[in-house]
Protein backbone atom coordinates (compact mmCIF):
# COMPACT_ATOMS: atom_id res chain seq x y z
CA UNK A 1 0.00 0.00 0.00
CA UNK A 2 1.29 3.48 -0.89
CA UNK A 3 2.60 5.43 2.08
CA UNK A 4 0.27 8.04 3.49
CA UNK A 5 -2.92 6.41 2.23
CA UNK A 6 -5.60 4.91 4.41
CA UNK A 7 -6.63 1.28 4.18
CA UNK A 8 -10.28 0.92 3.29
CA UNK A 9 -12.14 -0.78 6.15
CA UNK A 10 -14.42 -3.79 5.77
CA UNK A 11 -18.05 -2.79 6.26
CA UNK A 12 -19.45 -6.25 7.02
CA UNK A 13 -22.38 -4.60 8.77
CA UNK A 14 -23.77 -3.53 5.35
CA UNK A 15 -26.30 -6.05 4.04
CA UNK A 16 -27.86 -6.07 0.58
CA UNK A 17 -31.36 -6.62 1.95
CA UNK A 18 -31.04 -3.47 4.08
CA UNK A 19 -29.69 -1.49 1.14
CA UNK A 20 -32.68 -2.58 -0.91
CA UNK A 21 -35.16 -1.46 1.75
CA UNK A 22 -33.59 1.91 2.59
CA UNK A 23 -30.00 2.69 1.59
CA UNK A 24 -29.91 6.30 2.77
CA UNK A 25 -29.07 5.80 6.49
CA UNK A 26 -26.41 3.27 5.48
CA UNK A 27 -24.87 5.68 3.00
CA UNK A 28 -24.94 8.47 5.57
CA UNK A 29 -22.92 6.32 7.95
CA UNK A 30 -20.49 5.21 5.24
CA UNK A 31 -19.86 8.80 4.11
CA UNK A 32 -19.18 9.77 7.70
CA UNK A 33 -17.02 6.80 8.74
CA UNK A 34 -15.36 5.72 5.50
CA UNK A 35 -16.43 6.94 2.05
CA UNK A 36 -14.42 4.07 0.56
CA UNK A 37 -15.29 0.73 2.18
CA UNK A 38 -15.08 -2.93 1.22
CA UNK A 39 -18.56 -4.48 1.44
CA UNK A 40 -18.30 -8.29 1.37
CA UNK A 41 -21.94 -8.95 0.42
CA UNK A 42 -21.58 -6.70 -2.63
CA UNK A 43 -18.15 -8.06 -3.50
CA UNK A 44 -16.83 -4.57 -4.14
CA UNK A 45 -15.69 -1.32 -2.60
CA UNK A 46 -18.61 1.08 -2.21
CA UNK A 47 -17.73 4.70 -2.99
CA UNK A 48 -20.23 6.95 -1.25
CA UNK A 49 -18.86 10.52 -1.30
CA UNK A 50 -19.65 13.02 -4.03
CA UNK A 51 -15.94 13.71 -4.58
CA UNK A 52 -15.09 10.01 -4.88
CA UNK A 53 -17.94 9.14 -7.24
CA UNK A 54 -17.21 12.15 -9.47
CA UNK A 55 -13.47 11.48 -9.58
CA UNK A 56 -13.95 7.84 -10.56
CA UNK A 57 -16.67 8.64 -13.10
CA UNK A 58 -14.58 11.09 -15.10
CA UNK A 59 -11.31 9.06 -15.10
CA UNK A 60 -11.80 6.06 -17.39
CA UNK A 61 -8.06 5.44 -17.67
CA UNK A 62 -7.91 4.51 -13.97
CA UNK A 63 -11.49 3.44 -13.26
CA UNK A 64 -12.64 1.31 -16.17
CA UNK A 65 -16.27 0.72 -17.13
CA UNK A 66 -15.17 -2.53 -18.75
CA UNK A 67 -15.59 -4.54 -15.56
CA UNK A 68 -14.65 -8.21 -15.82
CA UNK A 69 -17.49 -10.66 -15.23
CA UNK A 70 -19.93 -7.77 -14.93
CA UNK A 71 -23.51 -8.61 -13.93
CA UNK A 72 -24.69 -6.23 -16.61
CA UNK A 73 -22.59 -8.03 -19.21
CA UNK A 74 -24.16 -11.33 -18.21
CA UNK A 75 -27.68 -9.90 -18.29
CA UNK A 76 -27.50 -7.70 -21.39
CA UNK A 77 -24.27 -8.43 -23.25
CA UNK A 78 -21.28 -6.14 -23.80
CA UNK A 79 -22.90 -2.76 -24.42
CA UNK A 80 -21.18 0.61 -24.79
CA UNK A 81 -21.95 1.29 -21.13
CA UNK A 82 -19.41 -1.38 -20.19
CA UNK A 83 -16.74 -0.20 -22.61
CA UNK A 84 -14.12 2.55 -22.48
CA UNK A 85 -13.01 4.85 -25.28
CA UNK A 86 -12.34 4.52 -28.15
CA UNK A 87 -14.69 1.51 -28.43
CA UNK A 88 -17.35 3.24 -26.34
CA UNK A 89 -17.25 6.46 -28.35
CA UNK A 90 -17.63 4.71 -31.71
CA UNK A 91 -20.82 2.98 -30.60
CA UNK A 92 -22.10 6.06 -28.79
CA UNK A 93 -21.89 8.19 -31.94
CA UNK A 94 -23.89 5.58 -33.86
CA UNK A 95 -26.57 5.61 -31.14
CA UNK A 96 -27.00 9.40 -30.90
CA UNK A 97 -29.10 10.67 -33.83
CA UNK A 98 -32.59 9.79 -32.57
CA UNK A 99 -31.73 10.94 -29.01
CA UNK A 100 -30.33 14.40 -29.78
CA UNK A 101 -32.13 17.37 -28.15
CA UNK A 102 -33.33 18.64 -31.53
CA UNK A 103 -34.79 15.27 -32.53
CA UNK A 104 -36.46 14.86 -29.15
CA UNK A 105 -38.06 18.31 -29.46
CA UNK A 106 -39.02 18.02 -33.13
CA UNK A 107 -40.15 14.38 -33.26
CA UNK A 108 -40.59 12.70 -29.92
CA UNK A 109 -42.18 15.37 -27.74
CA UNK A 110 -45.40 15.22 -29.75
CA UNK A 111 -45.40 11.42 -29.61
CA UNK A 112 -44.88 11.58 -25.84
CA UNK A 113 -47.84 13.98 -25.55
CA UNK A 114 -50.11 11.62 -27.50
CA UNK A 115 -49.07 8.73 -25.29
CA UNK A 116 -49.62 10.79 -22.14
CA UNK A 117 -53.21 11.49 -23.19
CA UNK A 118 -53.81 7.83 -23.98
CA UNK A 119 -52.42 6.42 -20.76
CA UNK A 120 -53.83 9.12 -18.51
CA UNK A 121 -57.26 8.27 -19.89
CA UNK A 122 -56.62 4.62 -19.03
CA UNK A 123 -55.43 5.60 -15.55
CA UNK A 124 -58.56 7.68 -15.02
CA UNK A 125 -60.67 4.69 -16.09
CA UNK A 126 -58.96 2.58 -13.41
CA UNK A 127 -60.41 4.94 -10.82
CA UNK A 128 -59.29 7.08 -7.92
CA UNK A 129 -57.09 5.09 -5.55
CA UNK A 130 -55.24 3.29 -8.35
CA UNK A 131 -51.49 2.76 -8.38
CA UNK A 132 -49.81 5.51 -10.37
CA UNK A 133 -46.70 3.48 -11.17
CA UNK A 134 -48.47 0.58 -12.87
CA UNK A 135 -51.47 2.61 -13.99
CA UNK A 136 -49.63 5.41 -15.78
CA UNK A 137 -45.87 5.83 -15.29
CA UNK A 138 -44.76 2.38 -16.46
CA UNK A 139 -47.00 1.92 -19.53
CA UNK A 140 -46.56 5.56 -20.64
CA UNK A 141 -42.77 5.36 -20.57
CA UNK A 142 -42.71 1.85 -22.05
CA UNK A 143 -44.81 2.92 -25.03
CA UNK A 144 -42.55 5.95 -25.56
CA UNK A 145 -39.49 3.73 -25.52
CA UNK A 146 -41.07 1.16 -27.83
CA UNK A 147 -41.65 3.87 -30.44
CA UNK A 148 -38.29 5.52 -29.93
CA UNK A 149 -36.38 2.28 -30.45
CA UNK A 150 -38.62 1.19 -33.30
CA UNK A 151 -39.98 -2.10 -31.95
CA UNK A 152 -43.05 -2.33 -34.17
CA UNK A 153 -43.50 -6.01 -33.30
CA UNK A 154 -43.61 -5.56 -29.50
CA UNK A 155 -46.06 -4.10 -26.99
CA UNK A 156 -45.48 -1.75 -24.10
CA UNK A 157 -46.11 -4.75 -21.82
CA UNK A 158 -43.23 -6.56 -23.54
CA UNK A 159 -40.95 -3.58 -22.96
CA UNK A 160 -41.93 -3.44 -19.29
CA UNK A 161 -41.22 -7.13 -18.76
CA UNK A 162 -37.96 -7.03 -20.68
CA UNK A 163 -36.71 -3.95 -18.86
CA UNK A 164 -37.49 -5.15 -15.36
CA UNK A 165 -36.01 -8.61 -15.80
CA UNK A 166 -32.86 -7.23 -17.43
CA UNK A 167 -32.19 -4.64 -14.72
CA UNK A 168 -32.98 -7.27 -12.09
CA UNK A 169 -30.21 -9.30 -13.68
CA UNK A 170 -27.83 -6.34 -13.75
CA UNK A 171 -28.43 -5.89 -10.02
CA UNK A 172 -28.47 -9.60 -9.11
CA UNK A 173 -25.76 -9.44 -6.46
CA UNK A 174 -27.44 -12.23 -4.44
CA UNK A 175 -26.98 -14.44 -7.55
CA UNK A 176 -30.59 -15.63 -7.54
CA UNK A 177 -30.98 -18.30 -10.29
CA UNK A 178 -34.63 -17.35 -10.92
CA UNK A 179 -33.55 -13.79 -11.68
CA UNK A 180 -30.99 -15.07 -14.18
CA UNK A 181 -33.55 -17.35 -15.84
CA UNK A 182 -36.00 -14.48 -16.37
CA UNK A 183 -33.25 -12.20 -17.69
CA UNK A 184 -32.16 -14.91 -20.13
CA UNK A 185 -35.72 -15.41 -21.38
CA UNK A 186 -36.12 -11.69 -22.01
CA UNK A 187 -32.74 -11.52 -23.71
CA UNK A 188 -33.76 -14.30 -26.09
CA UNK A 189 -37.11 -12.65 -26.81
CA UNK A 190 -35.40 -9.36 -27.63
CA UNK A 191 -32.97 -11.09 -29.98
CA UNK A 192 -35.85 -12.70 -31.85
CA UNK A 193 -37.84 -9.46 -32.08
CA UNK A 194 -34.76 -7.53 -33.12
CA UNK A 195 -33.94 -9.91 -35.97
CA UNK A 196 -37.39 -9.28 -37.43
CA UNK A 197 -37.17 -5.50 -36.90
CA UNK A 198 -33.79 -5.19 -38.59
CA UNK A 199 -35.38 -6.54 -41.75
CA UNK A 200 -38.48 -4.37 -41.29
CA UNK A 201 -36.58 -1.10 -40.82
CA UNK A 202 -34.16 -1.76 -43.66
CA UNK A 203 -36.75 -0.60 -46.18
CA UNK A 204 -38.56 1.97 -44.03
CA UNK A 205 -36.45 5.02 -43.15
CA UNK A 206 -37.76 6.87 -40.11
CA UNK A 207 -36.82 8.62 -36.87
CA UNK A 208 -36.42 5.60 -34.62
CA UNK A 209 -33.13 4.52 -33.14
CA UNK A 210 -33.07 1.35 -35.23
CA UNK A 211 -33.91 3.20 -38.42
CA UNK A 212 -31.10 5.73 -37.96
CA UNK A 213 -28.67 2.99 -37.00
CA UNK A 214 -29.35 0.81 -40.01
CA UNK A 215 -29.00 3.59 -42.58
CA UNK A 216 -25.82 5.07 -41.11
CA UNK A 217 -23.08 5.41 -43.71
CA UNK A 218 -20.37 6.07 -41.11
CA UNK A 219 -20.39 2.89 -39.06
CA UNK A 220 -21.98 -0.52 -39.49
CA UNK A 221 -22.44 -1.82 -35.97
CA UNK A 222 -21.99 -5.59 -35.56
CA UNK A 223 -25.18 -7.49 -34.76
CA UNK A 224 -23.94 -8.57 -31.33
CA UNK A 225 -23.28 -4.93 -30.42
CA UNK A 226 -26.72 -3.90 -31.65
CA UNK A 227 -28.26 -6.59 -29.46
CA UNK A 228 -26.40 -5.61 -26.31
CA UNK A 229 -26.94 -1.87 -26.78
CA UNK A 230 -30.66 -2.34 -27.43
CA UNK A 231 -30.91 -4.33 -24.18
CA UNK A 232 -29.01 -1.61 -22.33
CA UNK A 233 -31.39 0.99 -23.77
CA UNK A 234 -34.45 -1.03 -22.76
CA UNK A 235 -33.11 -1.32 -19.21
CA UNK A 236 -32.12 2.26 -18.45
CA UNK A 237 -34.47 3.92 -20.93
CA UNK A 238 -37.54 2.67 -19.12
CA UNK A 239 -36.76 2.62 -15.42
CA UNK A 240 -35.23 6.12 -15.30
CA UNK A 241 -38.15 8.25 -16.58
CA UNK A 242 -40.69 5.88 -14.99
CA UNK A 243 -39.15 6.22 -11.54
CA UNK A 244 -38.54 9.96 -11.86
CA UNK A 245 -42.24 10.39 -12.64
CA UNK A 246 -43.07 8.51 -9.44
CA UNK A 247 -40.52 10.28 -7.27
CA UNK A 248 -41.54 13.72 -8.58
CA UNK A 249 -45.23 13.05 -8.00
CA UNK A 250 -44.64 11.72 -4.51
CA UNK A 251 -42.40 14.66 -3.61
CA UNK A 252 -44.81 17.32 -4.85
CA UNK A 253 -47.83 15.72 -3.19
CA UNK A 254 -45.86 15.53 0.06
CA UNK A 255 -45.12 19.28 0.08
CA UNK A 256 -47.86 21.80 -0.62
CA UNK A 257 -45.24 24.57 -0.78
CA UNK A 258 -43.27 22.86 -3.54
CA UNK A 259 -46.43 22.04 -5.47
CA UNK A 260 -47.71 25.62 -5.25
CA UNK A 261 -44.39 26.93 -6.59
CA UNK A 262 -44.51 24.86 -9.75
CA UNK A 263 -48.24 25.30 -10.35
CA UNK A 264 -47.72 29.08 -10.22
CA UNK A 265 -44.72 28.90 -12.55
CA UNK A 266 -44.77 26.03 -15.08
CA UNK A 267 -41.20 26.86 -16.09
CA UNK A 268 -40.21 25.10 -12.85
CA UNK A 269 -41.14 21.63 -14.15
CA UNK A 270 -37.54 21.33 -15.30
CA UNK A 271 -36.33 22.12 -11.78
CA UNK A 272 -38.70 19.46 -10.43
CA UNK A 273 -37.10 16.92 -12.74
CA UNK A 274 -33.52 17.83 -11.78
CA UNK A 275 -34.24 17.87 -8.05
CA UNK A 276 -36.07 14.54 -8.27
CA UNK A 277 -33.13 12.72 -9.82
CA UNK A 278 -30.82 14.31 -7.27
CA UNK A 279 -33.09 13.35 -4.38
CA UNK A 280 -33.58 9.74 -5.52
CA UNK A 281 -31.25 8.81 -8.38
CA UNK A 282 -33.05 6.10 -10.40
CA UNK A 283 -29.74 4.46 -11.31
CA UNK A 284 -28.38 4.26 -7.81
CA UNK A 285 -25.04 2.54 -8.38
CA UNK A 286 -22.73 2.03 -11.35
CA UNK A 287 -19.80 -0.42 -11.39
CA UNK A 288 -16.18 0.33 -12.20
CA UNK A 289 -12.90 -1.60 -11.96
CA UNK A 290 -9.45 -0.20 -11.28
CA UNK A 291 -6.83 -0.56 -14.00
CA UNK A 292 -3.88 0.23 -11.68
CA UNK A 293 -3.19 0.63 -7.98
CA UNK A 294 -4.73 3.97 -7.11
CA UNK A 295 -6.26 6.15 -4.42
CA UNK A 296 -9.67 7.68 -3.95
CA UNK A 297 -10.60 10.14 -1.20
CA UNK A 298 -7.27 9.32 0.45
CA UNK A 299 -7.84 5.54 0.50
CA UNK A 300 -5.69 2.96 -1.26
CA UNK A 301 -7.48 0.78 -3.82
CA UNK A 302 -5.59 -2.08 -5.48
CA UNK A 303 -5.43 -2.83 -9.19
CA UNK A 304 -8.35 -4.96 -10.40
CA UNK A 305 -10.64 -3.95 -7.53
CA UNK A 306 -14.35 -3.80 -8.26
CA UNK A 307 -16.06 -0.58 -7.20
CA UNK A 308 -19.64 0.53 -6.77
CA UNK A 309 -20.07 4.25 -7.45
CA UNK A 310 -23.07 5.01 -5.25
CA UNK A 311 -24.86 7.85 -7.01
CA UNK A 312 -27.77 7.64 -4.57
CA UNK A 313 -25.30 8.49 -1.82
CA UNK A 314 -23.22 11.08 -3.69
CA UNK A 315 -26.34 13.07 -4.54
CA UNK A 316 -27.06 13.48 -0.81
CA UNK A 317 -23.55 14.40 0.27
CA UNK A 318 -23.77 17.19 2.88
CA UNK A 319 -20.52 18.70 1.64
CA UNK A 320 -22.32 19.63 -1.58
CA UNK A 321 -25.93 20.29 -0.53
CA UNK A 322 -27.42 21.64 2.67
CA UNK A 323 -30.22 19.52 4.14
CA UNK A 324 -29.85 17.03 1.23
CA UNK A 325 -32.61 14.69 2.44
CA UNK A 326 -35.18 17.44 1.79
CA UNK A 327 -36.78 17.82 -1.65
CA UNK A 328 -36.41 21.47 -2.69
CA UNK A 329 -36.81 22.67 -6.27
CA UNK A 330 -35.31 26.06 -5.39
CA UNK A 331 -31.93 24.67 -4.33
CA UNK A 332 -30.42 24.28 -7.81
CA UNK A 333 -29.62 20.64 -8.51
CA UNK A 334 -27.55 20.82 -11.69
CA UNK A 335 -24.47 19.40 -9.95
CA UNK A 336 -26.18 16.06 -9.39
CA UNK A 337 -24.55 12.92 -10.74
CA UNK A 338 -27.69 11.02 -11.74
CA UNK A 339 -26.82 11.15 -15.46
CA UNK A 340 -23.08 10.83 -14.91
CA UNK A 341 -20.38 13.39 -15.66
CA UNK A 342 -17.80 11.41 -17.61
CA UNK A 343 -17.75 9.98 -21.13
CA UNK A 344 -20.67 7.71 -20.24
CA UNK A 345 -23.05 10.59 -19.48
CA UNK A 346 -26.57 9.33 -20.19
CA UNK A 347 -27.52 9.41 -23.88
CA UNK A 348 -31.22 9.33 -23.04
CA UNK A 349 -31.19 12.35 -20.72
CA UNK A 350 -33.04 14.66 -23.11
CA UNK A 351 -35.71 12.07 -23.87
CA UNK A 352 -36.19 11.47 -20.13
CA UNK A 353 -36.50 15.21 -19.42
CA UNK A 354 -39.04 15.62 -22.19
CA UNK A 355 -41.21 12.71 -21.05
CA UNK A 356 -41.24 13.85 -17.43
CA UNK A 357 -40.85 17.65 -17.33
CA UNK A 358 -42.30 18.70 -20.69
CA UNK A 359 -45.15 16.21 -20.91
CA UNK A 360 -45.91 13.71 -18.14
CA UNK A 361 -45.99 15.85 -15.00
CA UNK A 362 -47.78 18.88 -16.51
CA UNK A 363 -50.44 16.59 -17.99
CA UNK A 364 -50.95 14.71 -14.74
CA UNK A 365 -51.37 17.78 -12.54
CA UNK A 366 -53.53 19.66 -15.03
CA UNK A 367 -55.97 16.82 -15.69
CA UNK A 368 -56.41 15.26 -12.23
CA UNK A 369 -58.01 17.85 -9.97
CA UNK A 370 -57.52 17.55 -6.23
CA UNK A 371 -54.73 15.03 -6.77
CA UNK A 372 -53.22 13.70 -3.54
CA UNK A 373 -51.64 10.67 -1.94
CA UNK A 374 -54.09 7.96 -0.95
CA UNK A 375 -54.44 8.22 2.85
CA UNK A 376 -55.50 4.56 3.08
CA UNK A 377 -52.63 3.02 1.09
CA UNK A 378 -48.92 3.47 1.68
CA UNK A 379 -46.47 4.06 -1.15
CA UNK A 380 -43.70 1.47 -1.30
CA UNK A 381 -40.08 1.83 -2.45
CA UNK A 382 -37.16 -0.45 -3.17
CA UNK A 383 -33.66 -0.78 -4.56
CA UNK A 384 -30.13 0.54 -4.30
CA UNK A 385 -28.60 -0.43 -7.67
CA UNK A 386 -31.82 0.88 -9.23
CA UNK A 387 -34.30 2.69 -6.98
CA UNK A 388 -37.79 4.09 -7.30
CA UNK A 389 -41.36 3.75 -6.06
CA UNK A 390 -42.75 0.24 -6.35
CA UNK A 391 -46.29 1.48 -5.82
CA UNK A 392 -47.82 4.93 -5.48
CA UNK A 393 -51.60 4.94 -4.89
CA UNK A 394 -53.21 8.30 -5.70
CA UNK A 395 -56.69 9.73 -5.27
CA UNK A 396 -58.36 12.70 -6.94
CA UNK A 397 -61.64 14.62 -6.90
CA UNK A 398 -62.20 15.15 -10.61
CA UNK A 399 -60.54 14.02 -13.81
CA UNK A 400 -60.49 15.73 -17.20
CA UNK A 401 -60.37 13.27 -20.07
CA UNK A 402 -58.41 14.02 -23.22
CA UNK A 403 -59.90 14.97 -26.56
CA UNK A 404 -58.93 11.49 -27.77
CA UNK A 405 -61.38 9.83 -25.40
Amino acid sequence: MTAGLLEAPTADWVHLADLYQNPFPIFERLRSESPVAWVPEAGRYLITSYSGVLAADVDQTTFSANEKKSLMLRAMGHSMLRKDDPDHQVERRAWQPSLKPGTVKKVWKQKFAENADRYLDAYIDAGSGSDFMQGFAAPFVAENLRALIGFENASEADLQRWSQTLIDGAGNYPDDPDVWAKAKQSSDEIDAALEEMIQWHSGRPGDSLLSYLLRSADYQMPLESIRSNIKMTIGGGLNEPRDVLGVSTLALLSSSKQLELVLRDPKLWGAVFEESIRWVAPIGMVPRQTVVDTELDGYFIPRGAKLGLCILSANRDRSVWSDPDRFDIERGSEAHLAFGKGVHVCLGAWAARSQVADVGLPALFSRLKGLRLDPNQEATHGGWVFRGPLSLPLVWDKAVRSELA
